[in-house]
């Protein structure tokens, strides 16, 4: 039977890595089932309190942004239809937890490359630059990130013990013009952002002083 055809495009949220001199697109990870809720929290960057009444409503720079996501990955549909899908029957959702962890490591030639400049006798190492990564949740968020915090919980597998679901939790800092710099690609993808956002925050206008409780002027 057909979908209805005037049902919504369902969107997926998820993580888009690219190169942020060429903007190549590395890798595009799809969340399998969007999470049902999605924390955000902001941590404000005033200066700090004092004496000095002039530095209390300034702001030193975009308010420190981080984001909560929790998700499923299961395996269960796919492997109803072994044929279609020879990858999860071979290896459960190993591929789809080591997509996601990969963000957290070095790649293996950029630290054997290092070994050997070490064993050249090279002093100084630049440390290694990670790709940009974007979290993307609709065409409204696409905001650069680093991933600070990342756990799962892997709850069925199959005879070969290779999971076949689990749950991860996934905690991401947005960075911002403040870490990253206006001229770098994830600086003026920052900037997208908030522009996005405060152009959203000027579609709901603003309340009168009577529907406060207020008549006339503060």
């Amino acid at each position: 039977m057909s979908s209805y055809p005037n049902s919504p495009q369902l969107l997926k949220g998820g993580i888009v890595i690219m190169e942020p001199d060429s903007g190549k697109i590395i890798r595009v990870i799809s969340l399998q089932y969007n999470p049902d809720s999605l924390t955000r929290s902001f941590q404000v960057q005033a200066y700090s309190e004092g004496t000095d009444r002039s530095e209390a409503l300034r702001l030193k720079s975009s308010p420190v942004e981080t984001i909560k996501v929790e998700a499923e990955i299961d395996a269960t549909d796919q492997l109803e239809f072994p044929d279609q899908n020879p990858t999860i029957l071979a290896n459960g959702i190993h591929g789809q937890l080591a997509a996601l962890e990969s963000m957290l490591y070095p790649t293996s030639e950029a630290l054997q490359n290092n070994h050997n400049q070490a064993g050249r006798g090279v002093l100084e190492i630049i440390p290694m630059e990670a790709p940009l990564s974007l979290f993307i949740w609709s065409r409204q968020r696409a905001v650069p990130v680093r991933v600070t915090e990342f756990s799962v919980t892997e709850e069925a597998f199959d005879a070969a013990l290779n999971p076949i679901r689990a749950k991860i939790s996934l905690g991401l800092r947005v960075l911002s013009v403040n870490d990253l710099g206006f001229d770098h690609r994830g600086g003026g993808l920052f900037m997208s952002y908030l522009k996005n956002k405060e152009a959203l925050a000027a579609t709901v206008g603003s309340a009168s002083l009577n529907s406060l409780g207020l008549e006339g002027r503060l």
